[in-house]
């Protein structure tokens, strides 16, 4: 095998699954609000983006800014805030709670995991979430190609902080030195990588990160065929 890696790290949320903006849509509809999932799946590129800046990240926790991003992501799609999204919200939100809804899985992301594991990485999910990616991995059939799952309302610490990459390594009792993460926010995931010792490569699918300094991938295939051909050794 080309690369000298022997485990990807990867987060959930952006990379593996996305928000579920067909159940999103739903529940506005019900309490009166009309948009379409496509305009609010085009709402979210920009949105991260916004979101993923320094003093935001140090300033919120994953809660607080997952409950600030359906706000944005409203609002970038025309939809004034009011007592009917606010009900659709807080329905939202609970099914979150429980189910999780970023259950939508990108179109290559099984066959991207299947090949870093036909290749002999393991994989390995490190994940800012709220204590369901468990669930939600079993729930919609990416559990069988997962090796170990750090979720970090189980262990209590967030990305960026480097302990929860420690544990992940720890856990899954992976070589440092033969590791790499890919996550969807630079202040989250890069940074937190780094100040782990790990590598990191940006999955930027909207192309909204020109000047980072790492490296940047639009799809987990451009991942899977990069990182496979130690393109990031």
């Amino acid at each position: 095998m080309p690369t000298r890696y022997r485990t990807a790290f990867l987060d959930a949320g952006g990379v593996l699954v996305g928000p579920n903006w067909e159940r999103t849509a739903v529940a506005l509809a019900r309490h009166g609000v009309t948009v379409t999932p496509a305009a609010l799946a085009a709402a979210e590129p920009s949105v991260k983006r916004r979101l993923d800046v320094p003093p935001t990240i140090r300033a919120t926790t994953d809660e607080k800014r997952g409950f600030l991003f359906y706000d944005l992501i409203l609002a970038e799609a025309g939809i004034a805030a009011s007592a009917e999204t606010n009900a659709a919200l807080a329905e939202l939100r609970a099914f979150h709670d429980v189910e999780n809804m970023w259950d939508v899985m990108p179109d290559d992301a099984l066959s991207a995991l299947r090949r870093l594991r036909d290749a002999g990485l393991q994989t390995v999910v490190v994940s800012n979430s709220n204590g369901t990616v468990d669930h939600l991995f079993s729930r919609i059939g990416l559990a069988p190609f997962i090796d170990v799952v750090i979720d970090s309302a189980v262990e209590r610490i967030e990305k960026p902080d480097p302990r929860l990459f420690r544990i992940a390594l720890d856990r899954s009792g992976a070589d440092p030195r033969a590791t790499i993460h890919c996550g969807d926010l630079y202040e989250v995931d890069i940074v937190g990588a780094r100040a782990a010792g790990l590598p990191a490569v940006l999955l930027d699918t909207a192309g909204l990160y020109d000047h980072t300094d790492c490296p940047r991938v639009h799809s987990l295939t451009e991942y899977a065929d990069r990182l496979l051909a130690g393109e990031f050794d």
